[in-house]
């Protein structure tokens, strides 16, 4: 074990430090690019990834949604330094309007991409578990998976496994200082609310901590979607002259799935409603009229069924 990372000491006795070392050794590599915000959680990341001897390029997003982002990721950055790795400030834009926390998480991984193919994040198994309620509050209970993949960009999270308390009391052995985000502490926030409200409410119903079976389900949804989605990649040259009416035999959770890969192919923006409509196309077919789907410049896009087939009309 090292005496120190950079100008770091560390201590002889870590505990919740090791078990984040331990964590990210499967996925270590000879030099790692992490998201770093200063939080306890990628913090204690990067740390964990130099004592385990990963060359680190530290990269803080700021994304300039609060007074002081900036100065908030310089210091990230300062104390990525301090423990020998390398850091980079990256600014950036977010549009403004409705679902704030998705478009900033788009353009963050936008801005990650810049840099490098590959990006670790530090999302731990409470972040799995409140992740798997938001998803099921949609309609779409899912979760994070160690590895996956995004236009130009694979997002590894190692520590999936290990428990915020660990990340928190990691920095506190190492006498690191995170950045207390105060958005962690409003319950306007939904995920907040689950995080302070719902999960202690669970625990009494469970009698127990709920977030590791919470977290499993999580990863077993995720994994299900994977399995599925490689049918949909090795399956899709089937709907690229029109989807086929015969596809209604599949199951109903495959064939979703492969109707969504047919909008995107046209670049249409898919959710439950239109896939819904567009299924009982092919289910519930009495003659129906076309189903709206979007609009162009020179018009409305539709799904119809023709021949056997649907197909997209402008």
């Amino acid at each position: 074990m090292p005496a120190r990372i950079g100008d770091l000491e560390l201590p002889q006795h870590s505990p919740n430090f090791l078990s984040l070392r331990t964590a990210i050794r499967p996925y270590l590599q000879e030099h790692v690019h992490i998201g770093l915000s200063g939080g306890a959680d990628s913090l204690s990341l990067v740390a964990a990834a130099r004592a385990e001897g990963a060359q680190v390029t530290a990269i803080c997003i700021d994304h300039n949604l609060q007074p002081g982002s900036r100065e908030i990721s310089e210091r990230a950055a300062q104390q990525a330094e301090h423990m020998g790795a390398q850091a980079q400030v990256h600014s950036i834009e977010v549009a403004p309007g409705q679902g704030m926390e998705a478009a900033a998480r788009e353009a963050r991984y936008a801005a990650f991409a810049q840099f490098n193919r590959q990006i670790w994040v530090a999302h731990t198994m409470d972040d799995q578990a409140e992740t798997y309620l938001l998803a099921g509050l949609r309609g779409n209970s899912t979760g994070m998976l160690d590895a996956s993949r995004r236009p130009e960009l694979a997002v590894i999270r190692p520590l999936l496994g290990v428990r915020r308390a660990n990340t928190q009391g990691a920095c506190r052995e190492l006498g690191l200082q995170p950045w207390q985000d105060p958005q962690n502490f409003d319950s306007a926030f939904r995920r907040v609310a689950i995080r302070t409200q719902v999960l202690p409410l669970l625990g009494e119903v469970h009698g127990g901590d709920p977030i590791p079976g919470l977290a499993l389900a999580a990863r077993r949804a995720a994994e299900a979607v994977e399995v599925l989605e490689g049918v949909v990649e090795k399956r899709r040259g089937e709907w690229q002259n029109g989807f086929p009416v015969a596809l209604a035999a599949e199951p109903r959770a495959l064939r979703h799935l492969m109707l969504a890969d047919f909008l995107r192919g046209h670049d249409i923006k898919v959710n439950s409603r239109k896939l819904e409509a567009i299924d009982r196309l092919l289910v519930d077919w009495h003659g129906q009229g076309a189903v709206a789907v979007g609009k162009t410049a020179t018009g409305r896009l539709e799904v119809v069924r023709q021949s056997g087939k649907l197909r997209i009309n402008v």
